[in-house]
């Protein structure tokens, strides 16, 4: 009977095991924002300057790594200021 009750309780906390704290949520928000835009944005002007040949993925790929952490850095620093503009926009 302990040994079931002690993996149901295992299973209940499992899925939020991996989690982070809630205090990092700035730091997960920038790291996603920054991925995604970083991507987006290195497609785009991979396409836009050499177009959509053979080897488009690899050049994005390329791109990428330096778009990605010049990103990431910029997203930790405009977010405050974002923020203060958002508040300064929208009603409460």
């Amino acid at each position: 009977m302990k040994n079931s009750e002690a993996s149901q309780s295992l299973a209940k906390s499992a899925p939020n095991s991996w989690k982070l704290p809630a205090r990092y949520t700035p730091q997960v928000f920038a790291f996603y924002m920054a991925a995604i835009m970083a991507f987006l944005m290195s497609a785009v002007i991979v396409a836009a300057n050499a177009g959509i040949k053979d080897d488009f993925l690899s050049r994005v790929l390329h791109a990428y790594q330096l778009a990605m952490p010049v990103a990431f850095c910029c997203v930790l620093l405009v977010r405050p200021v974002v923020m203060k503009l958002v508040a300064l926009t929208v009603r409460k």
